[in-house]
């Protein structure tokens, strides 16, 4: 395999065919930065939609720094995986501290901030700063799959020191961000799960194209069994106004906001856990009233059913939850619900009551 002549060629093919990127037009490394982290496990369509927002909100370290963890998660609400922004923040907190507001220009000091692993450290380090580092993601880990027709899985140790030794020797040193990208792009647009192989500037140097098994690689471990998960939830409503609750900090989607409620145990109907959930969560004995809907959502390998109704005390007098299971909470007016982030199956049941007739003008005050 030439090394040299495959990296001439992604390279051309690169600048034929790059995607127009907000942050690709003056690449600097606050912006790089975020593109990559919101990149992780999302869309590159909906990665634009946030980041051009995100920068506006956002502009530079000092504002985000400055920020509350509060604003931080609502405005990467919907894109999951929130960790991702509480490092951000922590990142921006640290560089203000440790680098004066100066975003490091090296790539182990780059590496050593929260949040930021090998791969994001080199994209970093080679777009914005030029620095020869590779950035190996999935999509280059796929290419050296093929191009190196390597027979076992991509999380083994050795495929994956192959595959950064193939990239060191690859990488030019007049344009490192651009051969990485280029390495991106490619395994995003040609060389992805299904290759398109007839449009592949390095068709001739493909191992796995040589051999006809570009279908196979690359090898995939075992998948992880899908656990199902059956949850009821509960919108409390008083004078106007709905209970919702904060997440603790070692919880699932820590800081986020949510309606309590919680998983259905086994010989439970959804009604029986919502009860149960609200007296152990927030010392409220309640019964359901109409069911609002079911939704259905995902996250890593679990698959949630969640039951959605509206409930009410069975007792007489204003209702003082005690919050056993969340750092604060309290009733809000539904019109500002949109102020408070909400991991996804919530903020989808908050969105349905805003569109549904039967609640839509609750939304109104």
């Amino acid at each position: 395999m030439d090394g040299k002549k495959i990296s001439k060629e992604l390279l051309a093919w690169y600048d034929a065919n790059k995607r127009e990127l907000p942050w690709r037009h003056a690449p600097e490394p606050y912006g790089v930065w975020i593109s990559e982290i919101m990149a992780q496990q999302t869309q590159m369509e909906r990665v634009v939609q946030y980041w051009k927002r995100w920068m506006e909100r956002y502009p530079d370290l000092t504002t985000l720094a400055g920020a509350s963890e509060e604003e931080v998660l609502k405005s990467w609400e919907g894109l999951g995986y929130y960790s991702r922004a509480r490092n951000i923040r922590k990142a921006a907190a640290l560089i203000m501290d440790a680098h004066n507001g100066v975003f490091p220009n090296s790539f182990e000091e780059i590496r050593s901030l929260p949040g930021i692993g090998e791969y994001t450290a080199g994209a970093i380090s080679s777009i914005a700063l030029g620095i020869a580092e590779p950035a190996i993601d999935a999509n280059v880990l796929r290419v050296f799959s093929r191009l190196l027709n390597i027979s076992m899985p991509m999380k083994e140790k050795i495929a994956r020191e192959q595959v950064e030794s193939a990239v060191r020797n690859m990488l030019p040193a007049d344009r490192p961000g651009d051969f990485n990208q280029a390495l991106m792009e490619f395994g995003a647009l040609i060389c992805g799960k299904r290759p398109h192989c007839s449009g592949c500037p390095v068709q001739f140097q493909c191992q796995a194209y040589a051999e006809g098994v570009t279908a196979e690689r690359p090898v995939l471990p075992p998948k992880k069994s899908i656990i199902k998960i059956e949850m009821a939830t509960g919108v409390f409503e008083h004078n106007g106004k709905m209970l919702i609750q904060k997440r603790k900090p070692d919880d699932v989607w820590p800081g986020l906001w949510e309606f309590p409620g919680g998983v259905i145990e086994e010989g439970e109907t959804p009604e029986q856990a919502l009860a149960r959930e609200y007296s152990e969560e927030v010392e409220l004995d309640v019964v359901c009233g109409e069911k609002i809907t079911v939704i259905s959502y995902a996250y890593t390998r679990y698959r949630v059913t969640m039951h959605c109704y509206l409930c009410r005390s069975v007792n007489e007098g204003p209702p003082e939850p005690v919050f056993n299971e969340a750092v604060e909470g309290g009733f809000v007016l539904p019109s500002t619900l949109s102020d408070y982030a909400f991991p996804a199956g919530h903020r989808r049941l908050v969105e349905f009551m805003r569109k549904d007739m039967r609640f839509a003008d609750r939304f109104l005050i």
